[in-house]
């Protein structure tokens, strides 16, 4: 009877316990509901709804003819609410989508699609991601044609979500200078320093929170939309942008050097065409571009004989020398103080003229010449630095520019040494874009004006800002010493220390440059070689410096390493303007004007005798047996037809021939043709006989 009683005495206050507790959970409830009602109804409201950033579309970035150099693609995730779908409208598609979603995806069979939408719209899933493969533009607008998915996001429950890359027609081409930006909004290169332009303006969106933390944009009348960034056109030019590429990426293998650059720039405007840094990759396989060395501060370094040409101007402008006068140089070796000042050439020039001076690049000559005119007023030699505008940064359009290091007479760091040393380019630091600045102003009759590789903000068509040429210095000397330095430069080429680019083409004034490198202190037997000038010498209109650090091997000085860089660029630019070179053959014309002729130059020669039989003209073949391309010649009122070698492995000469037969003969060297104009061929924009590589663009005007 005790244990009975104690039984329904535990049960009574268990049963009391849980009517407690359950009461406790009703009163909750019910205080939840009516009194706190309101505030976690909010509370959810802002967990669950927020608005949230929609990222506008990045700008593009285009080079100078309007190709792409930086773009961004969208891409586009697809996802599905099944819950949104009417029965009937769901069972009338589900398999043909399964279907269609297993053989574009092909990962799943169509059963495992059907299996994991049915899943979702019966546990109340209602955001599904189908397939985390994105997909293009294109096959989003495929893929909304599909069953279910046709009925759009409001009915058919479809989500495209977009994700944008950033991608580069042209890989790495100009790589660096396009730049990037991560996440942080840090970058380099237009990317980085015109993103206040690229960036757009970002929207607003209410979001879903739902299940496994997934946010799902819902629709909503006061979502702001983006608006998108605008598009950046720059100076460069692919075409000079990969010639230059090429040709410095052949010479740092062939010379297994350190690092190299290249800028390329439009004399009269400043406008950067091509400008190029590659430097050996950390594995030591190959070189990429990772820094800016032409314009950024690792750049700066002491410039050696390229400087030279500032001291020409210091010592010209001052009207003491002539470039007639003498230097005697003695045996290549001047003591300044404590120091020996040596020249490159074992024994030295001995006496020799100023002009000489500078063509042979003698180290003793200048230093001797600016030591005797501004030692006593070293000063006034700096007042030529600050008038050429090389003691301060450029301004230029890129974030990163290094700041030129000159050292101030009577200061800390200033000795006796310090003015030869200086006059030949070591004791100060300048980038590679600075240099070519003071020779561009050269090239341009005195004339310096800003390097820009940004010449305007547009959106779609439409231009929002331009940035226009930028005069530094109406005029950085007189126009006798800028006539004198014209003449000094086209010299280096043609008697001095660049002879090995002197061609028959066109003309090349320029300066060849060598410093040893500062390790440590000390400088060691590490060479920064150089070449800086412009072209055509007659009437300029591309400035060049090409450096590269570091060459390896015999013969590592600046007319040994960098100046046949410098030659090949120019080149492959002289061949592909056709505003440069134009080729044709004025004597055969007049020739054929002359004697009431027609007008025929080049072909087949089986189809031209059978013209000139058919017209009664006197035609005699004069080529080689075997031989069917030839080119005219007029010879006493009759036509004579020559050889026109077109099957040699060398590029073919095809002026005078019909647009047919041109495209005809190159199309069969593997090249690429780009015409102009209507008519017979009047010039092409590769040399004939130079080499041809496969899919290399050739140029054709016709007339």
């Amino acid at each position: 009877m005790n244990i009975k009683r104690s039984i329904v005495l535990r049960v009574r206050i268990a049963f009391i316990l849980v009517a407690i507790f359950a009461g406790l959970i009703f009163y909750r409830i019910t205080h939840l509901q009516f009194v706190e009602g309101e505030k976690w109804a909010a509370k959810s409201e802002n967990q669950n709804f927020q608005f949230r950033q929609v990222s506008a579309t990045r700008g593009n970035v285009y080079a100078a003819d309007g190709s792409l150099l930086a773009t961004s693609l969208p891409f586009y995730r697809v996802v599905l609410d099944p819950l949104i779908v009417k029965e009937d409208a769901f069972r009338a598609g589900i398999d043909s989508l399964s279907y269609l979603l297993s053989g574009y995806y092909k990962d799943k069979s169509a059963a495992s699609y059907k299996r994991i939408i049915k899943d979702a719209r019966v546990n109340g899933k209602r955001y599904v991601i189908l397939n985390r493969k994105q997909i293009g533009y294109q096959d989003m607008q495929k893929m909304a044609k599909w069953p279910i998915f046709r009925k759009g996001r409001a009915s058919g429950g479809v989500i495209f979500e977009k994700v944008e890359k950033r991608y580069r027609p042209f890989n790495n081409l100009a790589g660096r200078t396009v730049g990037f930006l991560n996440e942080d909004k840090l970058g380099v290169g237009i990317e980085y320093s015109f993103n206040e332009y690229l960036e757009g303006r970002n929207g607003n969106a209410l979001f879903q929170r739902i299940a496994g933390g997934t946010w799902k944009p819902v629709f909503d009348a006061t979502d702001i939309k983006p608006d998108d960034g605008l598009d950046i056109q720059t100076t460069l030019d692919v075409n000079i942008q990969d010639v230059a590429e090429t040709a410095l990426l052949r010479q740092l293998v062939n010379k297994d050097a350190e690092f190299g650059c290249v800028v390329v720039m439009e004399v009269a405007t400043g406008h950067i065409k091509g400008i190029i840094n590659l430097e050996r990759s950390k594995s030591g396989n190959g070189y990429n571009e990772s820094y800016n060395y032409a314009v950024g501060e690792q750049g700066l370094t002491e410039p050696g004989s390229t400087f030279k040409l500032l001291s020409m101007l210091a010592l010209l402008e001052e009207g003491k020398v002539g470039l007639k006068d003498s230097i005697d140089t003695g045996n290549g070796t001047y003591r300044f103080y404590d120091r020996n000042m040596n020249d490159a050439k074992n024994g030295g020039f001995g006496k020799i003229t100023v002009r000489e001076v500078f063509e042979k690049s003698s180290n003793v000559g200048i230093s001797r010449l600016v030591d005797q005119h501004f030692g006593h007023q070293p000063s006034k030699f700096l007042s030529y630095v600050e008038k050429a505008g090389l003691n301060k940064p450029i301004d230029f359009q890129l974030i990163g520019e290094g700041t030129p290091y000159f050292k101030k007479p009577g200061g800390k760091y200033w000795y006796g040494t310090t003015l030869p040393w200086m006059s030949i380019g070591y004791e100060v630091k300048m980038t590679p874009l600075q240099t070519l600045m003071l020779y561009n102003a050269v090239a341009n009759d005195g004339v310096m004006v800003k390097p820009m590789i940004v010449k305007a903000v547009a959106k779609g068509n439409q231009i929002t800002k331009k940035f226009q040429t930028e005069i530094v210095r109406k005029s950085i000397a007189s126009e006798k010493t800028i006539q004198q330095l014209q003449s000094l430069l086209e010299g280096v080429v043609t008697h001095g220390t660049a002879k090995n680019v002197l061609n028959d083409n066109y003309k090349i004034a320029g300066k060849t440059g060598t410093a040893q490198k500062l390790v440590n202190g000390r400088y060691v037997q590490r060479y920064y070689t150089s070449f800086a000038g412009y072209f055509p010498a007659d009437n300029p209109k591309y400035s060049a410096i090409v450096v590269i650090d570091s060459p390896k091997g015999f013969n590592v000085y600046g007319g040994d390493v960098s100046a046949p860089v410098f030659k090949e660029i120019a080149d492959r630019i002289y061949a592909q303007d056709l505003g440069l070179n134009t080729r044709i053959s004025p004597k055969n014309q007049l020739a054929q004007a002359n004697t009431g002729l027609p007008y025929i130059q080049a072909g087949k020669v089986d189809e031209l005798q059978l013209i000139c039989n058919q017209l009664g003209i006197s035609n005699h073949y004069k080529g080689e047996e075997g031989e069917s391309w030839v080119k005219s010649a007029v010879n006493n009122k009759s036509i004579e037809w020559k050889t026109n070698r077109v099957d040699s492995p060398m590029v073919p000469d095809v002026n005078g021939m019909s647009l047919r037969d041109a495209l005809y003969v190159l199309e069969n060297k593997g090249l690429r043709v780009v015409y102009q104009g209507k008519g017979r061929v009047k010039g092409q924009s590769m040399n004939p006989g130079s080499a041809i590589e496969q899919n290399s663009v050739i140029r054709l005007i016709l007339s």
